[in-house]
């Protein structure tokens, strides 16, 4: 069974605020898009998977804390 812990509201809504950079999240829609068309070179079919997996991972991340808030995503 899982513990549980008292953590500040203020914490887990930043958790739940949480995004990818701006410049990076434009880097992997870039990717994602050359990706579409067919013109990613090896490395950055390397950089997309990192990147996309960072992304699900903060999705995750959100989404638990706004589940915690008893929020939906915006």
């Amino acid at each position: 069974m899982p513990a549980t812990i008292e953590a500040p509201t203020s914490w887990i809504e930043s958790i739940g605020d949480f995004r990818l950079p701006p410049e990076t999240d434009r880097q992997l829609q870039s990717l994602m898009d050359r990706n579409t068309e067919g013109l990613l070179q090896p490395a950055e079919k390397e950089e997309l998977s990192a990147l996309a997996a960072l992304s699900e991972e903060i999705s995750l991340f959100r989404a638990q804390a706004l589940q915690l808030l008893g929020k939906r995503p915006a």
